[in-house]
């Protein structure tokens, strides 16, 4: 039953990430939405917020990775059981499907008025600015390994936070650490995510991606699978490379 918890917490977790991130991409992009055109500044900062907002509500339970490549980052370095890992993709994955769901849901009105079919996949997945392979899968590499990096780093400073006498590891840990990794995904959405939108979480694109194709959405256009490998392999490669740069270098120690 313990293990059946921490799956449902990744899964809620993703649902909203994807609610929350896909949502703002689909008021700005989709016609009539009054957060239309509001640009990439929003966009970013939406998708901070979702990650900041998942991570407040289930990263007591199953430590909120919501995203497969810190999930396999983590468990490459030792530092989360492999026994776990099958679960958490699997929850993942849903969660992402069903969040991208609920926005096709809160957006309803809109879809049979957007006429680019491009706007409407942009939604549900990402796109590379310049259709290069090597070019953005490096890109998803980069940006994942500073994600893993990043959330390795903010998680060690849990126990060293001190006022005088009072600990306060615990309230930087729950209160302020969340809002830490929001800011830390903005500022990669900010400096890396111009080429390629920045997946950086397999679940996170897969997930909407196949929902984007199921679903019955006016004049929707293909779901581009040709690209669809890249934010896949490029988070997960990036994720160990991250965790590992973590590990060799000793910061963690």
């Amino acid at each position: 039953m313990e293990n059946l918890t921490v799956y449902l917490a990744e899964f809620v977790g993703t649902a909203i990430l994807i609610l929350l991130g896909g949502g703002v991409v689909a008021g700005v992009s989709l016609a009539r939405s009054k957060a239309l055109a509001g640009g990439w500044i929003v966009v970013t900062l939406g998708w901070g917020m979702a990650v900041a907002m998942a991570v407040y509500v289930v990263g007591t339970t199953s430590g909120a990775h919501i995203n497969p490549a810190v999930t396999l980052g983590l468990a490459s370095i030792g530092e989360f059981e492999w026994a776990l890992v099958p679960g958490y993709l699997i929850a993942q994955l849903l969660g992402a499907f069903v969040g991208a769901c609920l926005v096709y849901l809160a957006y309803f009105a809109h879809w049979k008025h957007t006429d680019d079919p491009d706007a409407k996949l942009g939604v549900f997945s990402t796109s590379p600015g310049v259709r290069n392979p090597v070019a953005n899968l490096t890109t998803e590499v980069i940006g994942t390994a500073m994600l893993v990096l990043g959330i390795l780093g903010i998680g060690a400073n849990e126990g060293s936070v001190t006022r005088g006498d009072a600990d306060l590891s615990s309230f930087f840990a729950h209160g302020l650490a969340p809002l830490l990794v929001g800011l830390l995904v903005l500022a990669i959405g900010l400096s890396l995510g111009g080429p390629t939108g920045y997946a950086i979480n397999p679940a996170r694109d897969l997930g909407p991606r196949i929902a984007h194709a199921l679903l019955p959405i006016p004049n929707k256009g293909p779901s581009d699978w040709g690209y669809a490998w890249i934010p896949v392999v490029g988070p997960i490669v990036g994720g160990v490379i991250g965790a590992w740069i973590w590990t060799l270098t000793g910061f963690g120690v």
